[in-house]
């Protein structure tokens, strides 16, 4: 690719983590959340699909598609996320926080497949407050499409410095 093109590449970076969400995988490879992201101007997508069994078709985007390519792991997904113009994420916490420090916009789909999942808290707590967007893989084609990322308030990480003195005062360690 020339470097004329890649002033226009518009990279969605989906990420599973370590485990295996071929239901996001699979959703996120469908013509029609493809296509959805199309219309939104982006122009790449790449997947990291963990331990998944679900294998996604490749494109070179010739016919104007978007320009698609997977990997299983990645000793760290900061590079792709630094390069993202949109984030595609499980509902894990590590991953959503990565995110909203860089300041990305973010699609969190939630694994309802899960037990117990309070991941889906989290997600639908930073949805309510407008730092990211929440979906199920049966409802990220329609989120993809209504995506207005001019709706997104910035995430500002909380200072953890008072509560750090007061647990070194309480323990008995130096509190400068």
């Amino acid at each position: 690719m020339d470097d004329k093109h890649d002033e226009y590449k518009r990279t969605v970076f989906v990420t599973v983590g370590t485990t295996s969400f071929d239901s996001l995988v699979k959703t996120v490879d469908s013509k029609q959340v493809k296509e959805a992201l199309s219309a939104k101007g982006y122009t790449h997508l790449v997947i990291q699909m963990g331990r998944g069994s679900y294998i996604p078709k490749k494109s070179s985007g010739e016919d104007g598609s978007l320009v698609v390519d997977y990997f299983t792991f990645s000793s760290s997904i900061a590079d792709y996320l630094r390069s993202a113009s949109l984030v595609i994420s499980h509902a894990g916490s590590g991953s959503i926080f990565e995110t909203l420090r860089l300041a990305k916009p973010l699609i969190v789909v939630v694994n309802e497949d899960l037990m117990d999942n309070h991941q889906s808290e989290l997600a639908e707590e930073l949805a309510e407050r407008k730092h990211l967007f929440c979906a199920r893989p049966q409802t990220l084609c329609e989120v993809t499409k209504s995506l207005n990322l001019d709706t997104i308030v910035p995430y500002e990480p909380g200072d953890a410095n008072p509560v750090a003195k007061l647990i070194n005062k309480h323990l008995g360690f130096p509190v400068d």
